[in-house]
């Protein structure tokens, strides 16, 4: 072949989503160069709180970190967390959004965080996080409807909402530029599913490039799991994480995408109602709910 026809094989669009591919499998396999989970992330995982002692430790570990102290204190006032007020404490926040509340929203800020940049791309840190914790609060809602023996511990529904996206997060941070370009090609109109989008241009999709650094970080494999399988909760790996994992996927179904501004709701099959023990005559109620946290949080990332 001569070097014309080489050049020009070389820029095909095959040959250029194959290098895309190559290139981010190889930057995912240095993966322990990616920046280390936060200390802070590290101590509040490993806090137990149902002692007095690690309630106090809590408190004290966020009270060290100015920046997570004010976020929380922000977000405590939050029209998104209950009526607006005038909260000036950790103390104060804690009470007003429980200490289980509290520990998920500050592992997830610390986490997050180790991914922020001077120079960010156009997957928006704000949005991101606006996103997620929107997604954390409509899934505790859901989970107010289900019985009690099938709900996900407190602690977990809250965590898994405001990682569940970290993929994003981690590809701005490797690959900025491939990652404009997937938050292009989500944005422009398309008859293709999103995931379908984000295989053809990356060779996987956000949710394996998560639970990659979530195995590294050691979080709790449930985490890991819904991480990684939260637009696909039917795959068999998937069962060990049922319900936490449908709750997920149900929260992304009734809220707007973070990308497609004009993202509508998606259809909610009566076997995924039931799956949570969820009464189908319930989802209209739920959906109202779920409306009103979209609005929120709308407000809430505005305000970011």
């Amino acid at each position: 072949m001569s070097e014309i026809g080489l050049t020009e094989a070389n820029n095909s669009p095959n040959a250029r989503i194959l290098s895309n591919h190559l290139d981010l499998q190889k930057s995912l396999e240095r993966i322990h160069e990616l920046p280390a989970m936060p200390a802070i992330a590290r101590k509040m995982l490993a806090l137990p709180l149902n002692t007095d002692e690690g309630e106090a430790q809590l408190l004290k570990l966020i009270a060290q970190d100015p920046q997570i102290s004010a976020r929380i204190i922000g977000l405590s006032n939050a029209s998104l967390f209950g009526a607006p007020g005038m909260i000036s404490s950790v103390r104060d926040a804690a009470m007003r959004l429980g200490l289980i509340q509290i520990k998920a929203i500050a592992i997830g800020m610390a986490t997050i965080a180790a991914f922020s940049k001077s120079t960010e791309g156009k997957f928006k840190a704000t949005e991101l996080w606006a996103h997620s914790m929107a997604i954390a609060s409509a899934m505790r809602t859901i989970a107010r409807y289900m019985p009690a023996r099938q709900r996900p511990m407190e602690d977990q529904i809250f965590l898994a909402g405001l990682l569940h996206d970290i993929g994003y997060n981690v590809l701005s941070f490797i690959a900025k530029d491939l990652s404009n370009v997937l938050y292009e090609k989500l944005s422009a109109p398309s008859d293709a599913a999103p995931l379908e989008i984000e295989c053809g241009l990356l060779g996987m999709h956000h949710g394996e490039i998560g639970a990659q650094l979530g195995s590294h970080w050691g979080l709790p494999a449930e985490i890991v799991g819904v991480i990684r399988y939260h637009h696909t909760p039917d795959h068999p790996d998937a069962a060990e994480i049922e319900p936490l994992v449908r709750l997920v996927c149900i929260a992304e179904k009734l809220l707007p995408d973070f990308v497609k501004a004009d993202h509508g709701t998606q259809e909610i099959t009566e076997r995924e109602w039931i799956s949570l023990g969820i009464d189908t005559n319930k989802a209209p109620a739920i959906t109202e709910e779920i409306g009103i946290i979209a609005a929120q949080a709308k407000q809430f990332a505005n305000a970011a």
